[in-house]
């Protein structure tokens, strides 16, 4: 019973090591056990552990028992025997006593008069759980019929639309932290430093043969300057990775090897390479990008711009004279 009541705990302290585990050390919605396989390590380490401390108890245990008098012995086992025989007491006396059942020496006080060829019956009742669950029913069926039929609270219809109307906003606050939901219309720029560099370890493993480890291209162009083939900024570049360059001699599309957070993470890191040096830059291909939503300067009144276009051919013309004067 000792090794039963062993194994039950170490049953129970697995599980709640695995959820402990999970909670403490997990970074998003999947599991620290995919995130980081090693931590099944640490979780079987600490089960060993533990297992071998149940071991050590119950060897001591053993070895006082058999260090005891015949006496002390019988003392101990009678001590056990009623600790077992009144576990759970309190629960079963409730139980008995929600079956509503006679003891068997008690039947003959609910035997009926009649009796068929010998056999009697007993006038059970029925059992209380049964009893209370059914005036339960009849309250609850009170209060529904006054709140739904006379005060008319709501309808079916308008409770099903409620419901609907909350999942949906359930659904849209889920898929704003749901990474592998994003698309080329919901990606956003990532500067967490775990994201850069799961985005540079994407880019090394597939992206460094046509752009070169420091962005400046290859058979890919320069990432590193300010002109872009398809577009530049967040969503365009997360668009190239997904759906692939110009057809038939671009980069192939990436949609169906990374997740969309992993196209997310390399896109940003790419965009990381913007305003850096390259050791050997590749001429820049495509038009210069500007950013659509970027704060835009304010222009100068067309009398300044003339004023100091006038201004500026002053000064080159006198710069001339004195250069001939000279």
């Amino acid at each position: 019973m000792r090794i039963g009541a062993s194994f039950l705990r170490v049953i129970g302290f697995s599980i709640f090591g695995y959820l402990f585990l999970n909670w403490v050390g997990t970074t998003g919605e999947t599991s620290i056990f995919v995130e980081q396989p090693w931590a099944w390590a640490i979780l079987g380490c600490i089960i060993l552990f533990y297992i071998a401390g149940e071991v050590c108890t119950e060897a001591f245990k053993s070895i006082l028992y058999r260090s005891l008098k015949p006496e002390a012995k019988r003392r101990y086992d009678d001590k056990q025997a009623f600790a077992k025989a009144n576990q759970f007491k309190w629960i079963k006396e409730k139980y008995k006593a929600s079956l509503g059942s006679k003891a068997i020496e008690e039947e003959h006080e609910i035997i009926l008069d009649h009796n068929y060829d010998g056999i009697k019956e007993l006038d059970n009742d029925l059992p209380p759980w049964w009893k209370y669950s059914f005036y339960a029913t009849i309250v609850f069926a009170i209060f529904y019929m006054v709140r739904f039929e006379v005060f008319n609270d709501y309808s079916q219809d308008e409770e099903y639309e409620i419901a609907v109307a909350e999942a949906k906003i359930e659904i849209e606050e889920w898929k704003k932290t749901a990474k592998d939901l994003v698309d080329v219309n919901s990606v956003i720029l990532l500067t967490d430093a775990s994201d850069l560099k799961a985005g540079k370890t994407i880019f090394t493993t597939n992206c460094v043969a046509c752009h070169k480890a420091d962005g400046g291209g290859g058979i890919g162009p320069n990432l590193t300057d300010n002109h872009w083939i398809l577009g530049g900024g967040i969503k365009n570049v997360f668009n190239t990775i997904s759906e692939g360059g110009r057809s038939g001699k671009g980069m192939i599309p990436w949609k169906t090897d990374l997740k969309p957070a992993e196209m997310a993470q390399v896109a940003s890191y790419v965009l990381s390479f913007q305003g850096t040096t390259p050791s050997e830059p590749k001429a820049p291909e495509g038009e210069i990008w500007i950013d659509p939503d970027a704060p835009k300067t304010e222009e100068l009144p067309a009398k300044q711009v003339q004023d100091s276009t006038k201004l500026n051919d002053v000064v080159e013309v006198a710069a001339t004279n004195a250069l001939a004067n000279n």
